[in-house]
Protein backbone atom coordinates (compact mmCIF):
# COMPACT_ATOMS: atom_id res chain seq x y z
CA UNK A 1 0.00 0.00 0.00
CA UNK A 2 1.83 3.44 -1.02
CA UNK A 3 1.17 6.09 1.47
CA UNK A 4 1.44 9.68 -0.85
CA UNK A 5 4.02 12.12 1.33
CA UNK A 6 4.52 16.02 0.41
CA UNK A 7 0.76 16.95 -0.28
CA UNK A 8 0.31 14.85 -3.93
CA UNK A 9 -3.09 14.32 -4.05
CA UNK A 10 -4.22 17.89 -3.21
CA UNK A 11 -1.60 19.14 -5.88
CA UNK A 12 -3.31 16.90 -8.32
CA UNK A 13 -6.80 17.81 -7.75
CA UNK A 14 -5.68 21.42 -7.83
CA UNK A 15 -4.25 20.76 -10.93
CA UNK A 16 -7.11 19.60 -12.33
CA UNK A 17 -8.83 21.76 -11.13
CA UNK A 18 -7.13 24.58 -12.76
CA UNK A 19 -7.52 22.27 -16.27
CA UNK A 20 -11.05 22.46 -15.57
CA UNK A 21 -11.18 26.29 -15.56
CA UNK A 22 -9.18 26.84 -18.32
CA UNK A 23 -11.09 24.60 -20.78
CA UNK A 24 -14.36 26.56 -19.37
CA UNK A 25 -12.60 29.86 -20.39
CA UNK A 26 -11.63 28.40 -23.97
CA UNK A 27 -15.29 27.31 -23.89
CA UNK A 28 -16.13 30.98 -23.82
CA UNK A 29 -14.06 32.15 -25.81
CA UNK A 30 -15.01 29.93 -28.60
CA UNK A 31 -18.50 31.09 -28.24
CA UNK A 32 -17.78 34.76 -28.64
CA UNK A 33 -16.06 33.93 -31.88
CA UNK A 34 -18.43 31.69 -33.24
CA UNK A 35 -21.29 34.70 -31.97
CA UNK A 36 -18.60 37.79 -33.75
CA UNK A 37 -18.50 35.54 -36.56
CA UNK A 38 -22.16 34.92 -37.28
CA UNK A 39 -22.99 38.24 -36.97
CA UNK A 40 -20.31 39.46 -39.40
CA UNK A 41 -21.73 36.84 -41.96
CA UNK A 42 -25.24 38.17 -41.76
CA UNK A 43 -24.16 41.70 -42.36
CA UNK A 44 -22.22 40.51 -45.32
CA UNK A 45 -25.02 38.82 -46.55
CA UNK A 46 -27.15 42.18 -46.37
CA UNK A 47 -24.08 44.21 -47.84
CA UNK A 48 -24.41 41.72 -50.70
CA UNK A 49 -28.27 41.86 -51.26
CA UNK A 50 -27.83 45.84 -51.34
CA UNK A 51 -24.92 45.67 -53.49
CA UNK A 52 -26.91 43.24 -56.23
CA UNK A 53 -29.88 46.04 -55.71
CA UNK A 54 -27.61 48.92 -56.32
CA UNK A 55 -25.93 47.25 -59.16
CA UNK A 56 -29.39 46.37 -61.14
CA UNK A 57 -30.29 49.65 -60.37
CA UNK A 58 -26.92 50.69 -62.17
CA UNK A 59 -28.07 48.30 -64.96
CA UNK A 60 -31.15 50.14 -65.55
CA UNK A 61 -29.85 53.64 -65.39
CA UNK A 62 -27.12 52.51 -67.74
CA UNK A 63 -30.35 50.74 -70.25
CA UNK A 64 -32.12 53.80 -70.42
CA UNK A 65 -28.98 55.95 -71.02
CA UNK A 66 -28.23 53.88 -73.58
CA UNK A 67 -31.24 53.97 -75.34
CA UNK A 68 -31.50 57.63 -75.15
CA UNK A 69 -28.26 57.69 -76.82
CA UNK A 70 -29.48 55.50 -79.08
CA UNK A 71 -32.42 57.59 -80.29
CA UNK A 72 -30.23 60.64 -80.41
CA UNK A 73 -28.33 58.90 -82.77
CA UNK A 74 -30.97 58.34 -85.05
CA UNK A 75 -32.20 61.63 -84.82
CA UNK A 76 -28.29 62.17 -85.77
CA UNK A 77 -28.04 64.92 -82.84
CA UNK A 78 -25.09 63.30 -81.40
CA UNK A 79 -22.17 61.00 -83.14
CA UNK A 80 -21.94 57.73 -82.84
CA UNK A 81 -19.47 57.11 -80.38
CA UNK A 82 -21.48 58.82 -77.99
CA UNK A 83 -23.99 55.47 -78.27
CA UNK A 84 -20.92 53.13 -78.34
CA UNK A 85 -19.87 54.61 -75.12
CA UNK A 86 -23.16 54.36 -73.50
CA UNK A 87 -23.41 50.48 -74.78
CA UNK A 88 -19.70 50.36 -72.88
CA UNK A 89 -21.33 51.65 -69.66
CA UNK A 90 -24.40 49.06 -69.98
CA UNK A 91 -21.69 46.44 -70.30
CA UNK A 92 -19.50 47.32 -67.43
CA UNK A 93 -22.70 47.76 -65.38
CA UNK A 94 -23.84 44.11 -66.59
CA UNK A 95 -20.60 42.86 -65.40
CA UNK A 96 -21.18 45.05 -61.68
CA UNK A 97 -24.26 42.89 -61.38
CA UNK A 98 -22.95 39.59 -61.91
CA UNK A 99 -20.23 40.37 -59.60
CA UNK A 100 -22.45 41.58 -56.95
CA UNK A 101 -24.66 38.09 -57.59
CA UNK A 102 -21.37 36.25 -57.16
CA UNK A 103 -21.02 37.86 -54.23
CA UNK A 104 -24.36 37.62 -52.58
CA UNK A 105 -24.15 33.60 -53.25
CA UNK A 106 -20.37 33.03 -51.80
CA UNK A 107 -21.69 35.28 -48.58
CA UNK A 108 -25.09 33.06 -48.46
CA UNK A 109 -22.70 30.06 -47.97
CA UNK A 110 -20.67 31.41 -45.50
CA UNK A 111 -23.68 32.24 -43.34
CA UNK A 112 -25.01 29.51 -43.70
CA UNK A 113 -22.31 26.88 -42.85
CA UNK A 114 -22.11 28.03 -39.52
CA UNK A 115 -25.06 25.95 -38.77
CA UNK A 116 -23.80 23.23 -40.62
CA UNK A 117 -25.50 23.23 -43.95
CA UNK A 118 -23.29 24.03 -46.70
CA UNK A 119 -26.15 24.82 -49.15
CA UNK A 120 -28.42 27.87 -47.72
CA UNK A 121 -32.23 27.17 -47.55
CA UNK A 122 -32.92 30.77 -47.21
CA UNK A 123 -33.35 33.47 -49.54
CA UNK A 124 -33.08 36.31 -48.32
CA UNK A 125 -31.69 38.14 -45.08
CA UNK A 126 -34.09 40.35 -43.66
CA UNK A 127 -32.15 43.54 -41.59
CA UNK A 128 -31.65 47.28 -42.11
CA UNK A 129 -28.14 48.56 -42.99
CA UNK A 130 -29.80 52.05 -41.98
CA UNK A 131 -29.46 51.54 -38.40
CA UNK A 132 -25.87 52.28 -37.35
CA UNK A 133 -24.18 50.16 -34.42
CA UNK A 134 -22.77 51.84 -31.08
CA UNK A 135 -20.54 51.33 -28.40
CA UNK A 136 -19.08 53.03 -25.77
CA UNK A 137 -16.26 55.12 -26.31
CA UNK A 138 -12.81 53.38 -25.97
CA UNK A 139 -12.04 54.65 -22.64
CA UNK A 140 -15.38 52.48 -20.87
CA UNK A 141 -14.45 49.76 -23.16
CA UNK A 142 -10.95 49.10 -21.70
CA UNK A 143 -12.43 48.60 -17.95
CA UNK A 144 -14.37 46.13 -19.42
CA UNK A 145 -11.18 44.19 -20.56
CA UNK A 146 -10.63 42.16 -17.74
CA UNK A 147 -13.85 40.25 -18.36
CA UNK A 148 -12.37 39.08 -22.06
CA UNK A 149 -12.39 35.73 -22.48
CA UNK A 150 -9.38 35.04 -24.21
CA UNK A 151 -7.36 37.29 -20.79
CA UNK A 152 -9.40 35.39 -18.39
CA UNK A 153 -8.43 31.84 -20.79
CA UNK A 154 -4.47 33.08 -20.29
CA UNK A 155 -4.89 33.86 -16.71
CA UNK A 156 -6.39 30.43 -15.96
CA UNK A 157 -3.50 28.95 -17.86
CA UNK A 158 -1.09 30.85 -16.11
CA UNK A 159 -3.13 29.50 -12.79
CA UNK A 160 -3.09 26.19 -13.99
CA UNK A 161 0.86 26.05 -14.94
CA UNK A 162 1.45 27.59 -11.16
CA UNK A 163 -0.39 24.62 -9.60
CA UNK A 164 1.60 22.05 -12.40
CA UNK A 165 4.55 23.36 -10.32
CA UNK A 166 2.80 22.46 -7.00
CA UNK A 167 2.72 18.73 -8.58
CA UNK A 168 6.33 18.60 -9.69
CA UNK A 169 7.50 20.18 -6.49
CA UNK A 170 5.45 17.27 -4.23
CA UNK A 171 7.63 14.53 -6.33
CA UNK A 172 10.46 15.04 -4.91
CA UNK A 173 9.48 13.80 -1.76
CA UNK A 174 9.53 9.93 -2.01
CA UNK A 175 6.17 8.02 -0.75
CA UNK A 176 6.09 5.45 1.87
CA UNK A 177 5.53 1.67 1.10
CA UNK A 178 3.60 -0.50 3.71
CA UNK A 179 3.81 -3.65 3.20
CA UNK A 180 0.96 -5.61 5.65
CA UNK A 181 0.85 -9.95 5.41
CA UNK A 182 1.17 -13.46 6.97
CA UNK A 183 4.32 -15.92 6.68
CA UNK A 184 4.46 -19.13 7.40
CA UNK A 185 7.34 -20.65 8.92
CA UNK A 186 7.73 -24.57 7.81
CA UNK A 187 11.02 -25.00 9.62
CA UNK A 188 9.24 -24.07 12.76
CA UNK A 189 8.03 -26.65 14.89
CA UNK A 190 4.70 -25.60 15.37
CA UNK A 191 4.92 -24.37 11.45
CA UNK A 192 2.64 -21.26 12.61
CA UNK A 193 1.73 -18.21 10.94
CA UNK A 194 3.27 -14.98 12.03
CA UNK A 195 2.55 -11.58 10.90
CA UNK A 196 4.58 -9.27 8.67
CA UNK A 197 4.74 -5.56 8.28
CA UNK A 198 7.20 -3.86 6.49
CA UNK A 199 8.20 -0.47 5.08
CA UNK A 200 9.95 0.88 2.38
CA UNK A 201 11.43 4.22 2.37
CA UNK A 202 13.18 5.23 -1.49
CA UNK A 203 15.95 7.35 -0.64
CA UNK A 204 16.10 9.71 -3.86
CA UNK A 205 20.09 10.02 -3.79
CA UNK A 206 19.76 10.88 -7.82
CA UNK A 207 16.19 11.39 -8.51
CA UNK A 208 14.88 14.66 -7.11
CA UNK A 209 12.99 15.53 -9.90
CA UNK A 210 14.46 18.65 -10.41
CA UNK A 211 13.88 18.26 -13.97
CA UNK A 212 10.54 18.28 -14.60
CA UNK A 213 10.58 21.12 -11.64
CA UNK A 214 12.72 23.52 -13.76
CA UNK A 215 10.17 23.23 -16.91
CA UNK A 216 6.96 23.69 -15.15
CA UNK A 217 8.60 26.94 -13.45
CA UNK A 218 9.86 27.82 -17.18
CA UNK A 219 6.46 26.95 -18.35
CA UNK A 220 4.87 29.55 -15.61
CA UNK A 221 7.04 31.60 -16.92
CA UNK A 222 6.21 31.82 -20.68
CA UNK A 223 2.21 31.39 -19.21
CA UNK A 224 2.79 34.76 -17.52
CA UNK A 225 4.72 36.24 -20.19
CA UNK A 226 1.89 35.36 -22.42
CA UNK A 227 -0.84 36.82 -20.47
CA UNK A 228 0.67 40.15 -20.68
CA UNK A 229 1.07 39.89 -24.24
CA UNK A 230 -2.22 38.88 -24.48
CA UNK A 231 -3.50 41.81 -22.48
CA UNK A 232 -1.63 44.20 -24.72
CA UNK A 233 -2.88 42.55 -27.62
CA UNK A 234 -6.26 42.86 -27.16
CA UNK A 235 -6.04 46.32 -25.59
CA UNK A 236 -4.86 47.51 -28.45
CA UNK A 237 -7.26 45.43 -30.83
CA UNK A 238 -10.01 47.18 -29.05
CA UNK A 239 -8.69 50.72 -29.41
CA UNK A 240 -8.46 49.97 -32.76
CA UNK A 241 -12.01 48.62 -33.49
CA UNK A 242 -13.34 51.58 -31.31
CA UNK A 243 -11.62 54.06 -33.76
CA UNK A 244 -12.77 52.40 -36.85
CA UNK A 245 -16.07 52.48 -35.78
CA UNK A 246 -16.10 56.00 -34.86
CA UNK A 247 -14.63 56.95 -38.13
CA UNK A 248 -16.84 54.53 -39.94
CA UNK A 249 -20.07 55.59 -38.24
CA UNK A 250 -19.26 59.75 -38.96
CA UNK A 251 -18.28 58.40 -42.89
CA UNK A 252 -22.02 56.56 -43.16
CA UNK A 253 -24.02 59.54 -41.72
CA UNK A 254 -21.87 61.73 -43.74
CA UNK A 255 -23.05 59.62 -47.40
CA UNK A 256 -25.99 59.15 -46.33
CA UNK A 257 -27.11 62.68 -45.09
CA UNK A 258 -25.26 64.82 -47.78
CA UNK A 259 -23.53 63.22 -50.58
CA UNK A 260 -25.76 60.14 -51.73
CA UNK A 261 -28.50 62.51 -52.26
CA UNK A 262 -26.76 65.27 -53.93
CA UNK A 263 -25.10 62.41 -56.29
CA UNK A 264 -28.88 61.42 -57.03
CA UNK A 265 -29.53 65.18 -57.98
CA UNK A 266 -26.75 65.00 -59.90
CA UNK A 267 -27.65 62.39 -61.92
CA UNK A 268 -31.47 63.09 -62.48
CA UNK A 269 -30.45 66.92 -63.64
CA UNK A 270 -27.74 65.13 -66.27
CA UNK A 271 -30.41 62.88 -67.31
CA UNK A 272 -32.98 65.04 -68.03
CA UNK A 273 -30.57 67.74 -69.77
CA UNK A 274 -29.13 65.11 -71.74
CA UNK A 275 -32.89 64.13 -73.09
CA UNK A 276 -33.37 67.41 -73.56
CA UNK A 277 -30.32 67.90 -75.66
CA UNK A 278 -28.92 70.71 -72.82
CA UNK A 279 -25.63 67.97 -71.98
CA UNK A 280 -23.90 65.43 -73.50
CA UNK A 281 -23.74 61.63 -72.37
CA UNK A 282 -20.33 61.99 -70.89
CA UNK A 283 -21.94 64.23 -68.14
CA UNK A 284 -24.80 61.30 -67.23
CA UNK A 285 -21.72 59.12 -67.50
CA UNK A 286 -19.66 61.02 -65.09
CA UNK A 287 -22.62 61.38 -62.50
CA UNK A 288 -23.99 57.73 -62.86
CA UNK A 289 -20.02 56.90 -61.76
CA UNK A 290 -20.39 59.06 -59.45
CA UNK A 291 -23.63 58.27 -57.54
CA UNK A 292 -22.53 54.11 -57.91
CA UNK A 293 -19.15 54.93 -56.46
CA UNK A 294 -20.96 56.75 -53.93
CA UNK A 295 -23.58 54.20 -52.90
CA UNK A 296 -20.26 51.22 -53.00
CA UNK A 297 -18.69 53.91 -50.50
CA UNK A 298 -21.26 53.89 -48.42
CA UNK A 299 -21.82 50.28 -48.03
CA UNK A 300 -17.91 49.95 -47.37
CA UNK A 301 -18.02 52.38 -44.55
CA UNK A 302 -21.51 50.44 -43.03
CA UNK A 303 -19.62 46.99 -43.59
CA UNK A 304 -16.90 48.55 -41.53
CA UNK A 305 -18.59 49.72 -38.97
CA UNK A 306 -20.37 46.51 -38.20
CA UNK A 307 -17.19 44.69 -38.39
CA UNK A 308 -15.77 46.87 -35.60
CA UNK A 309 -18.49 46.44 -33.21
CA UNK A 310 -18.70 42.73 -34.19
CA UNK A 311 -14.81 43.10 -33.55
CA UNK A 312 -15.44 45.13 -30.09
CA UNK A 313 -17.99 42.33 -29.36
CA UNK A 314 -16.04 39.74 -29.09
CA UNK A 315 -12.75 40.88 -27.25
CA UNK A 316 -15.26 41.75 -24.50
CA UNK A 317 -17.31 38.67 -25.46
CA UNK A 318 -20.42 40.25 -25.38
Amino acid sequence: LPVELGGKRGARIGAAQRARDVAQAQLSTAQADLRASVIGAFFNVLIAQERVRLAAGSVDIATRGAQAAARRVAAGKISPVEETKAQVEQANAELERAEANAALVASRQTLATFWGNPSPRFTDADGSLDALPARPEAALLRQSLDSAPALQTSERELDRRQAEINVQRSRQYPDVTVSVGAKRDNGAPERGTFPVLGVAIPLPLFDRNQGNLYTAIRQADKAADELRATRLRLDHDLQQASSQLTVSRASALTLRETVLPAAERALQAATQGFEAGKFNYLDVLDAQRTLFQARIRYLGVVAGSWQAATTIDRILGR
